[in-house]
């Protein structure tokens, strides 16, 4: 009875299973494997490589999409400094324009005021003149006119009027350029 008790507790012994029960789980184990090693591993294989794939290409293009931007951004810039260099340009040259006409301008309205000054000195040269003329007639009017009465003989007779006012003017200019 102790080979049985034995055995009994040998049965019993959860470390060691029975051996149908070994084999079936081994069979079950291999079909497992099989099952996976076949199908499901493949499968899974495959997916990993498509995103392992997508994801370099992803980074690819990430590259790609990068190197673009920083060509555009090279490119904007250039494109910036060529606009402020161009409004550097033109705003200097409207400067110059400006300055050109001030200048043009200026001598243009020199150009005026000497016109106005010299008809100006003429016009006054003129009215002097004139001034003058009108002056001479009636001083020489009033000098005939008081010689007469000093006289007592008309002076009428225009040429010898005109002779003693005009030996009698040039007496007073004569005057007139001595006293200065």
């Amino acid at each position: 009875m102790s080979a049985l008790v034995h055995l009994a507790q040998e049965e019993q012994n959860p470390l060691l299973p029975a051996i149908p029960e070994i084999v079936i789980g081994l069979l079950a184990f291999a079909i497992v494997f099989f099952f996976l090693a076949k199908k499901l591993l493949p499968n899974i294989n495959k997916v990993l490589d498509e995103r392992r794939e997508a994801i370099e290409g992803g980074i690819a293009k990430a590259e790609e999409a990068q190197t673009e931007a920083q060509e555009v951004l090279e490119q904007y810039k250039a494109q910036l400094s060529e606009a402020r260099h161009e409004a550097a340009r033109l705003r200097q040259e409207a400067q110059e324009q400006g300055a050109a006409l001030i200048a043009e301008m200026r001598a243009e309205g020199q150009r005026q005021r000497e016109e106005i000054i010299a008809a100006g000195h003429t016009q006054i040269e003129a009215d002097r003149k004139q001034a003058a003329q009108a002056l001479r007639q009636d001083v020489g009017k009033l000098a005939t006119d008081l010689a007469g009465k000093l006289v007592g003989e008309s002076l009428e007779d225009s040429a010898r009027q005109s002779r003693t006012i005009d030996r009698f003017l040039d007496e007073l200019e004569e005057k007139a350029e001595a006293t200065r």
